[in-house]
């Protein structure tokens, strides 16, 4: 790719641009889980639209239902209007999805981000509860507006928002203290103690793996501790599902391999299956308090997205298949990871289910793996608070083939970076 064939997008779009710079190259065509530039290259996608395209890229049951759907002159704008597509996914999801798992929730369509999720969240727990404080945790990612900052960790991030963030309090997240702390020992001291001058918080809002926080991964019995602290104390448990929903750890909900009980999801990127915007908050009956119109979104009634949506339920979750082949590719990526950093120092590895990340002690390693990935036909970006961490979020749907394919040039980019150890 030329420097001429990249300047427009240096001399008219913003600074703010990020992946771009990381993948210097025009895309043009995308099929399942590759991509393709204006050079006819083709691009293996181990980053799946940062986890909104579990099912891959155009994909083509969600493609056809959304063609007929444009070509019969459905709705595309509704705003909170009642249409035949926003009913058939509340249906869908119903019964699919709620119902199976014996979940109870009402469904609030917030507008189009995982962001305005969040935010939705964050003011139905204060405005329910009377109490302004929501407790985060170190390393937590929840989106880029100022509610939704306040709860996030990232010094870099949170220096964004250019005021004072206020009213979140953050706590160690599983692991934090390298398990050497007792989980929650302070937390539950300061909560019961009338004279610590730690105000009950309404909310407790926590992802069960940290994606943009380096694939760190909280233990079930840790999850269970921690609804067991907010439901005995009468704090709401938030679960941002953002990106770990929809399938990405195996089940449905990132929640389930816990067995808890969430108060109110947020769900957004893959919900939608195909890319489109949309994000939907999921909330125990008693707590929608909410007037008519006291949280709106221009953009909540993106219909073609609940098209792709109640597609992507019906082909991918009527079943166990999706959530078992999951699984059983978590296990096969984690064993395979395992391998390929034998013998090379300074280096490991974590996840669930199809999101993996591999941790250099080095940060500036897993950028020149990306890299290196990159310049060998592989999309993969780095997270963690250093950039530390290679992260894999391939389409749930890929390949066998595809899916060693990416490993093997994982694999050599590994080698390449930090010394072939064969």
């Amino acid at each position: 790719m030329t420097t001429t064939e990249l300047d427009v997008f240096t001399a008219m779009e913003s600074n703010v641009r990020g992946y771009c710079r990381d993948w210097p190259t025009v895309f043009t065509t995308a099929s399942g889980a590759w991509l393709r530039d204006e050079a006819d290259r083709h691009y293996l996608d181990f980053f799946a639209g940062a986890g909104a395209l579990n099912y891959g890229h155009n994909n083509p049951v969600l493609k056809s239902a959304l063609l007929k759907y444009i070509a019969s002159d459905g709705i595309t704008h509704g705003l909170d209007m009642s249409t035949v597509a926003k009913r058939e996914l509340l249906e869908t999801v119903r019964d699919l999805i709620l119902t199976p798992r014996n979940l109870d929730y009402k469904v609030q369509f917030p507008g189009p981000t995982g962001a305005n999720a969040v935010e939705a969240a964050l003011k139905l727990a204060r405005k329910v509860t009377g109490r302004k404080t929501v407790l985060s945790f170190t390393n937590a990612f929840h989106g880029m507006t100022l509610g939704a900052l306040s709860v996030t960790g990232n010094a870099a991030k949170r220096a964004g928002a250019g005021v004072p963030l206020e009213h979140a309090t953050p706590m160690p997240y599983d692991g934090y203290f390298d398990n050497t702390t007792e989980d929650f020992g302070w937390m539950q001291r300061v909560l019961d103690d009338s004279s610590s001058g730690f105000d009950r918080p309404a909310a407790v809002i926590v992802e069960t793996v940290q994606g943009e926080g380096g694939v760190n991964v909280a233990r079930p019995e840790w999850l269970r501790h921690l609804a067991s602290l907010c439901q005995s104390r009468g704090i709401l448990l938030i679960v941002d599902d953002v990106q770990m929903g929809c399938g990405r750890t195996g089940p449905f909900f990132s929640f389930e391999h816990a067995g808890i009980t969430p108060d109110i999801v947020t769900l957004s990127k893959s919900i939608s299956g195909y890319g489109l915007p949309m994000a939907l908050v999921l909330l125990k009956p008693e707590l929608d308090q909410w007037a008519p119109g006291e949280h709106n979104g221009t953009f909540r009634g993106n219909n073609p997205a609940f098209v792709t949506a109640t597609a992507a339920l019906r082909e991918y979750w009527a079943d166990n298949r999706l959530a078992e082949h999951t699984a059983a590719n978590g296990n096969y990526i984690a064993n395979t990871l395992s391998n390929i950093i034998a013998g090379h120092e300074g280096i490991s590895t974590r996840g669930r289910g199809m999101v993996a990340g591999i941790v250099f002690d080095d940060p500036s390693q897993a950028g020149k793996v990306c890299r290196t990935a990159f310049e060998r036909g592989l999309l993969v970006e780095t997270s963690g608070s250093m950039d530390e961490v290679v992260k894999l979020l391939p389409p749930l749907t890929l390949s066998s083939d595809e899916l060693n394919h990416g490993l093997g040039v994982l694999a050599d980019s590994i080698n390449l970076v930090c010394g072939d150890n064969q």
